[in-house]
């Protein structure tokens, strides 16, 4: 797929190089135009002048921005979005990261309102960055929880997640981010309280049938 990544920091940089590594044409831009051409460079990747022509043509857009300002990112990209699937990555942290900055019910859904008809996917915000290019543990794929109102949008973010070694799981509609966005502040939580490596993942175990 050709996909947009919207941020060159630890979670876009990540998932650029584990996109490149899995085939996928990707293109990558940040507010710094150096970071973008930096992780370029290194991934194989190409850099883009600004977030309107690095989504020309995408057919799925990573948001890896701060969590607070990805309404106003993808306002700005909407109307060039065409056929094109929002992957909401972010975590809407708040500035002293002790709780979650959001104004409706979860982050996702300011980034799906700014997004007007585009379709919105929460994904890839309980992975942590560290583990776009080490997907597995104990030989099991780690998973990927999605939310999301549109079933074909999940599907391709569903296609690009299991490119990349993981296994998605479909968590249901995009009331269900918040979920995922507590999910993921845990474990940033855990990290940062205990000196953990930045390595653990959330997992569903036992049987699910």
């Amino acid at each position: 797929m050709r996909i947009a990544v919207i941020g060159a920091g630890n979670v876009g940089g990540g998932f650029a190089r584990a996109a490149v590594a899995a085939g996928h044409e990707v293109v990558v831009t940040a507010a710094h135009a150096d970071k973008a051409e930096g992780v370029a460079a290194e991934s194989g990747a190409r850099a883009a002048a600004s977030n309107l022509s690095a989504v020309e043509g995408a057919q799925v857009v990573v948001l890896a921005v701060p969590g607070t300002v990805a309404p106003a990112v993808v306002a700005e990209l909407a109307p060039a979005l065409q056929d094109a699937v929002v992957v909401d990555a972010t975590n809407p942290l708040n500035a002293s990261f002790s709780g979650l900055d959001v104004t409706g019910i979860s982050g996702a859904e300011d980034v799906q309102q700014a997004a007007g008809s585009v379709p919105v996917v929460k994904a890839f915000n309980t992975v942590f960055a560290s583990r776009y290019a080490a997907s597995t543990e104990n030989g099991e794929p780690l998973q990927v929880l999605m939310a999301g109102d549109d079933a074909d949008a999940k599907a391709r973010v569903a296609d690009v997640a299991t490119s990349l070694g993981f296994a998605p799981v479909d968590a249901g509609g995009l009331r269900l981010a918040r979920a995922l966005e507590e999910m993921a502040f845990l474990n940033i939580t855990l990290n940062a309280t205990n000196g953990w490596a930045w390595q653990s993942a959330w997992q569903l175990v036992g049987p699910t049938a």
